[in-house]
């Protein structure tokens, strides 16, 4: 990576990373202010589609001037790298928000979602589908701003490549129902998505989960949205309204337009919609016939009739039945006491819960609700480039099995991103020694010093064990390995007497050395007679004022 971008950005740390670009803290050496650039990795810069999807963003972003859509200040390619200029946020993502705070109050979580559907209404008024709205790509700033960033569907590492029709969708969580089906998108999956991030806001979760992205994508496609009210009866009825309105399945029961929806955040708390019904929608039953590749494919249920079976003579029922129970009963208890059938709350087995994306403290509470023990709990910290720090996002038993509430298990919880090693050749070892301990990067740097002619003291010669691109666990210590230039020392060598006076400056120069000429007489002879420092002594050139003397 280059210092400068485009002759104007200087690069300072990198502050973020996704699957085809990495965003850097910068400062507009023109403007003398600080900005996020994302630069699309030069190993992608070669792949038209992902360099249209780079463009698209920049291009779909640039053409909004809004409070809440993250500002695009220049877009450009300079040296090989293709890149995006936009405003730098202090603050965190929503997600990252709801990740320490749970659900928020209901004003709250109405003011962010005005900030977000204003910004999308602008979006779709200028053509604009963002197709990936979720809270990571909402940045909060302090003063409670919502901002909206990453416009075009980006290759992440936690976007679904469900492909129908080849239609690129956005991430499992907050998929519109009919994207998943492969039709066309619209406006509308814009609005879905905003409802199932109200619902997260409201409630401090997302309502469907699941072990794949496509069993998600079905749960929204089959299964209605839990009534976020059972989770916070405090929450007025016409807030819960826009949630169920907007993410219905059915798009004609749903908003038809961000302005529509905005409205009704507007006016949600005036006293004549506060006690107002709840909405009734028709949850239409969505039959899955088909999932190949990530591909789902559906059609409405046909419910088969059956002709009715001529009237059965109800004593011979009862004494077949009675039969089947006992037979049942019998077979039932061998299987349960064998251990190979299991029910939850019977004989020590409980029903696993999902943890993903709780804190430690949530997931022991969510176990112990569960009514597991928790001593038996292995907790290990690993580096997730897309895994918010503090975050559960694997445990070694699955969510819904039914296993013995002793029973080891495994929960592995994200450390935050990985950190990537820059080449730091050419740049003084107390900067980067700097740098990285601003990141809080822990290196155990092994340092060679080497007498390097016309160089500066202190400047990164070599780099070795970390090569330049690879991401490490910044906490780790991991070991780099520095050849650091200091001032050359040199053996004043006797073999300098005698040898032409020019011949031996050269020599010198050659190994870093600064040379001053004597003539001690009218001779014309250019031989060495004497130098000082003498032959054989020890002499390190220390900057400009030290020379070496050569008397001929």
């Amino acid at each position: 990576m280059i210092d400068v971008i485009g002759k104007r950005y200087k690069i300072l740390f990198l502050i973020g990373q996704g699957g085809m670009a990495d965003v850097y803290l910068a400062q507009d050496l023109i403007l003398s202010r600080e900005v996020a650039i994302k630069i699309l990795r030069q190993s992608l810069a070669n792949d038209p589609m992902t360099l249209v999807r780079f463009q698209r963003e920049a291009s779909a972003a640039s053409k909004l001037s809004h409070p809440n859509v993250v500002d695009i200040y220049d877009v450009g390619e300079a040296d090989g790298y293709h890149y995006i200029v936009m405003e730098y946020i202090r603050g965190r993502t929503l997600k990252q928000l709801i990740n320490q705070r749970g659900a928020l109050d209901y004003h709250e979580a109405i003011s962010i979602m005005k900030q977000l559907t204003s910004a999308i209404a602008k979006a779709h008024a200028n053509h604009i589908i963002h197709r990936d709205i979720k809270p990571q790509n909402v940045l909060v700033k302090d003063d409670g701003t919502a901002k909206l960033t990453d416009f075009g569907i980006a290759i992440a590492n936690d976007a679904v490549q469900l492909t129908y029709y080849n239609t690129v969708m956005g991430s499992a969580h907050y998929l519109a129902p009919e994207t998943a089906q492969g039709k066309e998108p619209n406006e509308q999956i814009d609005i879905y998505s905003l409802g199932i991030v109200f619902y997260e806001l409201l409630t401090g979760d997302v309502p469907f989960r699941g072990n794949t992205p496509t069993e998600i994508a079905i749960k929204h496609l089959r299964e209605p949205l839990p009534y976020p009210r059972l989770f916070n009866p405090q929450i007025p009825q016409s807030v819960e309204n826009i949630v169920i309105k907007a993410s219905a399945k059915d798009v004609k029961e749903r908003y038809e337009d961000a302005r529509e929806m905005l409205y009704d955040l507007e006016h949600c708390l005036e006293a004549q919609y506060l006690n107002m019904p709840r909405i009734q929608l028709k949850h239409p039953t969505i039959d899955i016939i088909e999932i190949k590749d990530g591909a789902i494919r559906t059609n409405p249920i046909q419910k088969e009739v059956k002709p009715v079976d001529p009237k059965p003579n109800p004593h011979s029922l009862l004494l077949w039945g009675a039969g089947i129970v006992s037979s049942c009963l019998i077979l039932c208890m061998i299987l349960l006491v064998s251990g190979i059938v299991r029910f939850k709350g019977f004989l020590g087995y409980e029903e696993m819960p999902d943890l993903m994306h709780m804190q430690k403290e949530q997931a022991i509470l969510a176990l112990q609700n569960a009514h597991f023990q928790t001593d038996h709990i292995e907790w290990k910290e690993v580096v997730q480039d897309d895994i918010p720090a503090g975050e559960i996002y694997k445990t070694s038993i699955k969510p819904g099995s039914i296993v013995k509430d002793d029973a080891p298990l495994i929960v592995e919880i994200s450390k935050g991103p990985s950190f990537m090693i820059q080449d730091y050749t050419g740049l003084y070892l107390e900067d980067v020694q700097r740098d990285l301990q601003q990141q809080g990067v822990e290196l155990n740097m092994e340092i060679e010093y080497k007498g390097e002619p016309n160089t500066y003291p202190g400047v990164i010669l070599e780099q070795s064990g970390l090569e330049p691109g690879d991401k490490i666990d910044p906490s780790a210590y991991e070991t780099i390995r520095f050849v650091v230039s200091e001032y050359p020392t040199i053996i004043i060598p006797d073999t300098l007497i005698g040898m032409d006076v020019y011949e031996a400056k050269e020599y010198l120069n050659g190994e870093g050395i600064a040379v001053n000429l004597r003539k001690t007489s009218s001779s014309s002879s250019n031989k060495v007679i004497s130098v000082t420092p003498k032959p054989g002594s020890s002499y390190t050139q220390e900057g400009t004022d030290s020379v070496v003397t050569l008397y001929y």
